[in-house]
């Protein structure tokens, strides 16, 4: 029997609340001492550790996510290609989206299904050309799709080329996406385009929800007192002490004093609420408790 797949807006239109989204994957699992790849990161985990990866999910779940995403972060065709595995690219996929679906359970839980950046996420030249980026996403969105999960989560997006190939993809095959944006300091994505401009860009191909992400809260709430949000969006702030895109990420801010941050943003109506790099579960657990307070 198939699940019927649960619908973001629905779910949210239920809860009444902001949902929850979980926390890191990667950043905790090298914090636990787990063994991660240069290029594949933390789907590593997914052929060395799979137990780990369902555990955590487990906890996040356990802790109040509503929304996980699943450890697929770096399972896409330009990273795969590097990677020497000797099962498909497809296979690698289903074995990440698989292990959230299994921790799911008959939880009514959204599986959330992670594309990345086609290059590393902090980087700002481009070297791949537009044919290989379009073969990438269009194949890891393609991947995640039939393997099971309810939304393409696109995270840590930051070039505008990028950004619009998925949003049209999406889009013309009716597939339900989150865009989730990363940006510098001076509100401006890596390619160099103004934040609020990418977000109206977006937001003709009809997302989900418009999510920012692995940013600092500080970063955000400078983007908040500038321009207007969008209708519907969502967060989930980075939590290391270490800087940005340190592969070595710990956390920097325990989970009540992130929760406490996040009151002031209530008032906006956000769609979703989670955490980033360097969080677990306890995050997650005061962002419930909460809610539960608040809502």
């Amino acid at each position: 029997m198939i699940r019927r797949r649960i619908n973001l807006i629905e779910f949210h239109a239920i809860k009444a609340r902001p949902l929850i989204l979980d926390g890191a994957i990667g950043s905790l699992l090298s914090e636990r001492n787990f063994p991660l790849d240069t290029n594949l990161w933390s789907s590593f985990a997914n052929l060395t550790d799979l137990k780990a990866v369902k555990d955590i999910h487990k906890e996040y779940i356990a802790a109040g996510a509503e929304i996980i995403t699943t450890n697929t972060f770096r399972t896409n065709p330009s990273v795969f290609s590097k990677s020497g595995l000797k099962i498909s690219n497809k296979e690698f996929v289903e074995i990440g989206v698989s292990a959230a679906i299994e921790a799911r359970g008959n939880h009514q839980i959204i599986v959330a299904g992670s594309n990345a950046p086609a290059e590393d996420c902090y980087q700002r030249e481009r070297t791949l050309h537009y044919s290989e980026l379009e073969f990438n996403h269009k194949n890891h969105i393609e991947f995640l799709w039939e393997a099971g999960c309810d939304i393409i989560w696109n995270e840590t997006q930051s070039h505008l080329d990028e950004i619009l190939l998925i949003s049209k993809f999406c889009s013309e095959n009716s597939l339900p996406f989150a865009m989730n944006l990363y940006f510098d300091e001076d509100l401006k994505i890596l390619s160099g385009e103004n934040l609020n401009a990418v977000v109206d860009l977006v937001l003709e191909y009809s997302p989900e929800v418009i999510g920012f992400n692995c940013i600092k809260q500080k970063s955000f709430e400078k983007y908040l007192n500038q321009f207007s949000l969008p209708e519907r969006w969502g967060f989930y702030f980075n939590c290391g002490k270490n800087e940005i895109g340190n592969a070595k990420l710990e956390c920097g801010i325990e989970g009540d004093e992130y929760a406490k941050g996040v009151i002031p943003l209530l008032k906006f109506e956000p769609l979703f609420a989670g955490s980033c790099c360097g969080s677990n579960p306890d995050h997650t657990k005061e962002l419930k408790e909460l809610f539960s307070e608040i809502y």
